[in-house]
């Protein structure tokens, strides 16, 4: 991806969400553009004018931290925006996003077999593994048995944004289907600001690009957010509608790789759902 376009769309795209009046400046009259000017930011942010277009045209490197600092301030930019800015400043200078060592693009590691094991442990909820590139790459029994839709006949583990923007069945799984698009592009956006030279992300956003009207409005907007925990609706063809929680949490040992957990409030429809669908996805009672 171009780190100077990513830079400057970016920036234009979080000016252009700051109004005025929520910067503590007057209105005033002749506006041209949504938002603030560049040279309000400027002054919010404490540098120069031709400094800050500067900035804006994407000549990000070199930028101290007190810069970025002021800007994501002038900008009211939230706590995953500030740190995407971070990722996009540290890509331009060519400094990695983390001091581990990264895996070669297009050589991921399958899982180990004792991921699998831990995964299989988990019998009440539904748990899978996904990587930056959005691909499902482990799922414990309940996992495959709810991503059935996504799934498929072929059982072989799919690329949820794939599926979020390509396959008609996504609607029907994804009650709010529009809050889940929105989500998918922004977490994708997150992971391709913090590891810009990945090739499977890059690959999967320019095939979306391409098949996806929606997708590429999304992708313009340049919202960004990271997953962490909340409540989802789901639709699924078996036991009916789900409201589940789901937590993530990113493997110290596996860069790139989180596990997703969904779970119901006991005692609730949901968890009485969900629990139907384990017992339909039990392997047969072998006969005596």
């Amino acid at each position: 991806m171009d780190n100077t376009a990513e830079v400057r769309e970016f920036l234009m795209s979080r000016r252009a969400k700051v109004t005025p009046e929520r910067a503590g400046l007057p209105a005033g009259t002749n506006r041209r553009v949504p938002g603030l000017r560049r040279s309000e930011v400027a002054v919010l942010a404490g540098v120069s004018v031709e400094y800050y277009t500067k900035l804006e045209r994407g000549a990000i490197a070199g930028a101290s931290g007190a810069v970025l600092e002021s800007l994501a301030r002038a900008l009211q930019l939230s706590d995953v925006e500030r740190a995407h800015l971070y990722d996009l400043a540290r890509a331009a200078d060519g400094i990695p996003t983390s001091g581990r060592r990264r895996r070669p693009s297009g050589q991921e590691a399958p899982p180990r077999e004792s991921l699998q094991w831990t995964l299989d442990a988990i019998t009440g909820a539904v748990a899978v593994v996904r990587n930056q590139a959005q691909d499902l790459v482990a799922a414990n029994r309940l996992g495959r048995a709810f991503y059935s839709p996504v799934i498929g006949d072929g059982g072989r583990l799919p690329n949820l944004a794939r599926f979020q923007f390509l396959d008609p069945a996504a609607k029907d799984f994804y009650p709010e289907w529009d809050r889940f698009a929105q989500m998918c592009v922004a977490n994708l956006r997150t992971l391709a600001g913090r590891d810009p030279q990945h090739r499977g992300i890059q690959d999967l956003v320019g095939e979306l690009s391409t098949q996806s009207e929606t997708f590429r409005r999304l992708w313009a907007a340049h919202d960004v957010r990271v997953h962490g925990s909340g409540t989802k609706r789901f639709h699924h063809p078996e036991v009916g509608a789900l409201e589940l929680a789901y937590e993530e949490l990113e493997f110290t040992g596996d860069e790139g790789l989180a596990l997703v957990v969904y779970s119901a409030q006991p005692g609730s429809p949901s968890a009485e759902r969900l629990q139907l669908l384990a017992s339909l996805a039990a392997p047969p009672v072998p006969a005596a």
